[in-house]
């Protein structure tokens, strides 16, 4: 069993192995498979953890619930009995001070959300349902590279959607990563399309976010109809996908 639940103060609302990746962004593993484990394991100094926790309607907002759930994990892996307090940088991502050496990020769709941890690693995760609609292509003109909006607007229209929230996805992932939020652009992160609707490489990213070979990304797929992304700047990890128990 986890640790017992703690008490978390918030001063601000929050909102497998990786052995044959390689550097640069580009997607070349299938997305990670999820375990259902009854305890939180060591943390390594070199893993990512990433949590996928399913809402039920007794349990409240989906918010709620992976607040809670982050409470929990930082207690496990910090070794607390209290969750410590979570507070948001400039442009609003979640950290906790007195915990500098294990950064976090969470994002959450419909009943489901997914968090992430690594120990001196900055991270970004980013989860959409497939099932969100858009305004395509004037969306992706507006806020994509123009490369992309014309590869979307290439794809049938059957695809379009889908190969939309893939780019989507790793898109805010990166961003979230960084720190920088929306404002960064999200024209300014730039992936290649392929002809089929894949999202491959990451091919060009702001002078503020290094160069797009930094950069490490895996496609994440914790349940039916879910689209996610884990982003890093850094070399590879691996990375270990689990199912919280609530």
């Amino acid at each position: 069993m986890f640790l017992p639940a703690c008490r978390i103060v918030v001063r601000a609302a929050l909102d497998a192995p990786l052995a044959n990746a390689k550097h640069g962004g580009v997607i070349t593993q299938p997305a990670i498979a999820f375990e259902s484990i009854g305890n939180a394991p060591p943390l390594a100094a070199e893993e990512i953890h990433v949590w996928h926790v399913a809402s039920e309607p007794a349990h409240g907002p989906v918010a709620k619930t992976a607040h809670a759930a982050l409470a929990r994990l930082l207690c496990a892996y910090a070794g607390l009995t209290r969750a410590p307090v979570i507070e948001r940088a400039a442009h609003g991502k979640p950290f906790a001070p007195e915990l500098p050496d294990l950064d976090f990020n969470l994002s959450h769709a419909g009943a489901h959300a997914l968090l992430a941890f690594a120990r001196e690693q900055a991270l970004g995760i980013d989860l959409e349902h497939d099932e969100r609609r858009v305004s395509l292509p004037e969306v992706a003109r507006r806020f994509f590279a123009p490369a992309e909006a014309k590869a979307l607007e290439r794809l049938p229209v059957e695809q379009r959607q889908s190969a939309f929230l893939e780019l989507w996805t790793r898109k805010e992932a990166v961003l979230k990563a960084l720190g920088a939020g929306l404002q960064f652009g999200l024209s300014r992160v730039e992936f290649a399309v392929g002809r089929d609707g894949s999202v491959d490489a990451l091919t060009y990213i702001g002078p503020e976010g290094g160069q797009a070979s930094d950069w490490c990304l895996r496609p994440l797929r914790p349940a039916s109809g879910l689209i996610g992304a884990l982003a890093w700047r850094g070399p590879p990890r691996p990375v270990r996908a689990f199912r919280l128990a609530l």
